[in-house]
């Protein structure tokens, strides 16, 4: 593969012989315990059956790794390398919504807006119509003719 291809292409690329797999599409925390001992890494892709993580210490191809990422443990091979990334394959297929699991997912909730009160209208209730004289005549605004 290309050194130069961003993490979509890498992810999106059907290889030779091997299905396509959802994959999630992240940015967490995770550790490698290697040969040399466990080192930091960043999960960026996750699928049932491997991972795409970035990892600043140099890994060759087929090196054998154990991922951990929270209660998920499972041991992989590195199956790609590029500079500053690798791709993993699990050993065996994990339920990746298990790693997932304290990822929030987004609100349906529409976003809280903040407008400014108003001052006249039909609709106003008695207490709203009290507030807005009281609010206009501290800004020097009259409202009485409205």
């Amino acid at each position: 593969m290309k050194e130069t291809m961003g993490v979509n292409a890498l992810t999106d690329m059907p290889q030779a012989g091997k299905r396509r797999i959802k994959r999630a599409r992240v940015l967490l925390t995770a550790r490698l315990r290697t040969g040399a001992g466990e080192v930091g890494a960043r999960l960026r892709d996750l699928s049932c059956k491997g991972a795409l993580v970035e990892c600043s210490e140099p890994l060759a191809v087929g090196d054998e790794v154990v991922f951990v990422r929270g209660d998920t443990i499972v041991s992989a091979r590195v199956a790609w390398t590029a500079p500053g990334r690798l791709g993993l394959e699990f050993h065996h297929s994990i339920d990746e919504s298990e790693v997932l699991v304290h990822v929030a997912k987004p609100s349906a909730k529409a976003p809280e807006r903040f407008r400014r009160p108003r001052i006249h209208g039909e609709d106003l209730t008695d207490h709203e119509r009290k507030l807005a004289r009281i609010f206009a005549r501290s800004v020097g605004i009259d409202i009485t003719r409205s």
